[in-house]
């Protein structure tokens, strides 16, 4: 168990009501290309611990399933495939090198081991009991696809029949996809019924004891609960099963990445509670349930999963969970709460990692200590990164030797950059930060004069081709870089953070959480952000640095104008930027801008 999980559960009560999960930081992992959010569970599982609706051993960290145990349902020559360089390329869809192939598969084998301990765990406990991963239902007995190397509801399932359990189980899959995987695996068992709404079917195999429904693209509410109630009641009570497992993906979602329905987040919630309420009809206690997360793409998954995992513990209230920049900040803050002063700015005394002013200084050097921002030393900078797992982030990617290199003697701004590699030819992080007093009067914010996020390991593809001034694809930490800055704000006593947003799709990435500092620059953001919403943020910038946008109001080629964006770290910044005169005067340059795209 890492050592944010032990802390925080740490700090929970051990009265009320919980939810016991299965989890293992391993679960991550960062795949380029890959719109599945790597920490969609560690953000469920900070905000559950945060709500204190997990208590102490109620968290069973996850093993990895044996080959032994993945041998029960898939073939010996498939398993074999799974080892060999190259053997993931049919069910990733690219070559991502021998390294990141073992992380995917590790990280797939313990979601098997944790499927298969949530379901040991919910027989023994007689009670619902959630991995955080697992649902990887598009797994046959000799073959992968759509990401899914094993099928772990199967290698549960055959786990437990293997140890005697012989009464029937019921597969529940509300995956956005066809649960074809494992329909197909149990296509001949009748004890084993499996039951998958979905878009479309993903095969036209047969099974003894199934239910499909393919609904189409497009489905909204109505639709989907409809179907629901039409067709689980009488599964449920034909089966009468002695263990459930419930896919509940996320991806029918209408704000999904990748999904092709418009489901909305209420009526996701009314989704699961229609499915435990058949349950609870059952005749005495409801069966045990093993709740997995399945398929759910994009960096706000988490909160549909969150939300509805709140309802079934707290037994009927659903919490809001908080926005995904601000369950990151949560997390960092907390981290940053546990990492005293002296352990960041390295001040001559031994700290905590038992060095000295002589350890830490060349030796003949004078006793003049180098701050980054005045206060931080580079052993202090280093120190934090990793506390707040933000390098962990970065290994996670498969950079496994970080290098740092801080500039700290210019006075126009001080830089630290992050290299992916020993020799420092793999530049990932590169920023130059400067405390500063002249943009905001009376105010001292933290100015980030240049910021740059890449993976030069990465390749751009026709769907998320390069925006203007990349060079190579993001590493989607930009939520974490703007957290960090945050701390340092917090930290510091600064009043909040200042950039220029050099084009429009940075400003567009960062609006959710920063403002434009005056109300011309943030009505003339909005108009843009109005007018060129048909195009997306990729093509709306793309558009503007190629000269393609036309401003209405003036006839001439409208151009990106950066001006200083601010993200409060100060009520009265904050108050200042949502007063009602600040809001009436950006609505009025709102509506006295139009934009339109010029024909090509």
């Amino acid at each position: 168990m890492t050592p944010w999980v032990r802390r925080v559960l740490g700090l929970l009560h051990l009265g009320g009501k919980h939810l016991p999960c299965v989890y293992n930081s391993r679960y991550a992992i960062d795949v380029p290309g890959l719109r599945q959010d790597s920490r969609r569970s560690e953000h469920i599982l900070t905000f559950l611990a945060m709500e204190g609706l997990i208590r102490r051993g109620d968290l069973e960290w996850a093993k990895p399933a044996s080959f032994a145990d993945l041998a029960r349902v898939h073939t010996e020559a498939y398993l074999t495939s799974l080892t060999e360089t190259g053997g993931l390329v049919p069910m990733l869809g690219a070559a991502v090198g021998p390294e990141l192939e073992e992380r995917v598969l590790a990280a797939q084998r313990f979601m098997a081991g944790g499927t298969a301990q949530a379901a040991r765990l919910a027989l023994t406990a007689r009670r619902t009991v959630v991995n955080l991963g697992g649902g990887l239902h598009h797994a046959h007995a000799d073959r992968g696809h759509g990401f899914c190397l094993v099928n772990d509801v199967a290698v549960a399932i055959r786990g437990l029949r293997a140890g005697g359990f012989v009464a029937p189980i019921l597969v529940v899959d509300l995956d956005l996809h066809d649960g074809d995987g494992t329909r197909s695996i149990f296509a001949e068992d009748e004890t084993v019924y499996t039951f998958s709404i979905h878009n479309q079917n993903w095969d036209e195999g047969e099974a003894v004891a199934a239910t499909r429904l393919a609904l189409g693209p497009g489905v909204e509410d109505a639709v989907y609960l409809q179907a629901l109630r039409a067709h689980l009641p009488a599964v449920v009570a034909a089966v009468k099963p002695g263990l459930v497992f419930y896919l509940a993906g996320v991806d029918p979602a209408a704000d999904d990445a990748l999904g092709n329905w418009r489901i909305s987040a209420q009526g996701l919630l009314e989704r699961d509670r229609l499915v435990f309420a058949e349950l609870d009809r059952l005749p005495g206690l409801r069966p045990p349930v093993v709740v997995l997360l399945a398929g759910g793409y994009g960096t706000n998954a988490w909160r549909h999963s969150a939300r509805s995992l709140s309802w079934l513990s707290t037994g009927g209230t659903a919490l809001e969970p908080p926005s995904t920049e601000e369950i990151i900040l949560k997390r960092y803050r907390f981290f940053a709460s546990l990492v005293p002063d002296q352990y960041l700015t390295s001040r001559p005394k031994e700290n905590e990692l038992g060095l000295s002013a002589e350890d830490l200084l060349p030796a003949g050097s004078p006793h003049t200590w180098p701050r980054f921002l005045d206060f931080y030393s580079p052993q202090g900078v280093e120190l934090a990164l990793e506390r707040y797992g933000f390098l962990g982030r970065l290994r996670s990617m498969g950079f496994g030797e970080l290098a740092l290199d801080f500039e700290l003697e210019n006075p126009a701004g001080q830089t630290l950059r992050i290299f992916g590699d020993a020799a420092r030819t793999e530049l990932l992080v590169e920023l130059r930060l400067r405390r500063d007093r002249r943009a905001l009067p009376g105010r001292e914010l933290l100015f980030v004069e240049w910021l740059l996020l890449q993976n030069p390991r990465a390749s751009f593809t026709p769907d998320r081709p390069a925006l203007p001034g990349q060079k190579h694809p993001g590493l989607a930490l930009l939520r974490d870089v703007v957290a960090l800055f945050v701390l340092i704000c917090d930290r510091l006593h600064l009043d909040g953070v200042v950039f220029l947003p050099a084009h429009f799709h940075i400003a567009a990435q960062a609006h959710s959480h920063a403002h434009f500092l005056t109300p011309e620059a943030e009505g003339r953001y909005l108009a843009l952000e109005r007018d060129l919403a048909p195009l997306g943020i990729g093509e709306a910038s793309q558009a503007l640095a190629s000269g393609r946008v036309l401003d209405e109001t003036t006839g001439q080629t409208a151009t990106w104008e950066p001006a200083p964006m601010v993200i409060p770290a100060s009520p009265a910044i904050a108050q200042q930027l949502v007063s009602p005169e600040h809001r009436e005067q950006v609505a009025e340059v709102a509506a006295r801008h139009r934009f339109r795209l010029e024909a090509s």
